[in-house]
């Protein structure tokens, strides 16, 4: 027997839209990092890339848990001395990108500084509002709320 390795060319990539309206922003973001590597596929391979196309929309409405809207906080460097900056997830919804949110999320669980978490990246499409232009390629809806209760911040209340 010999073992298979998957080609970067040869994979039969999907495309797939999420809506994240309600949904907790660490959960969707394993799962969109997961479906970018290619990792919920048979024929994953570590060094090819593999991975399916992500088109996310209503990007504004993500949530967060406990007190991180406010607490946590995002770190860049300017390359000057003294160059520190840093934001919170508030003000990057509230502001001009709130789709920013989604992809730090996204891009700090692919691998680090290599050109194939860069082009596994580039699959990846967020969009603030409801509509997208990627109805071309026929995605398929993934109802990601539906999927676990804890992926929502909206409780059901069970009749017991």
């Amino acid at each position: 027997m010999k073992t298979f390795s998957a080609k970067t060319h040869e994979a039969n990539r999907k495309w797939i839209v999420i809506d994240a309206a309600d949904v907790v922003v660490g959960r969707l973001a394993t799962f969109i990092a997961k479906r970018l590597r290619g990792k919920h596929r048979t024929d994953f391979t570590l060094h090819a890339d593999v991975g399916d196309y992500v088109v996310v929309i209503n990007a504004e409405k993500v949530k967060f848990t406990g007190k991180k809207l406010t607490d946590k906080r995002y770190y860049r460097h300017t390359g000057h001395p003294g160059g520190i900056k840093e934001t919170s997830p508030i003000r990057l919804l509230n502001g001009k990108y709130p789709e920013r949110v989604l992809e730090l999320a996204v891009l700090r669980m692919l691998p680090k500084e290599s050109p194939l978490a860069r082009d596994q990246f580039k699959k990846l499409h967020v969009y603030a509002g409801a509509e997208h232009p990627h109805a071309a390629q026929t995605p398929t809806v993934i109802d990601f709320k539906a999927m676990n209760s804890k992926n929502s911040t909206i409780k059901t209340s069970g009749a017991a």
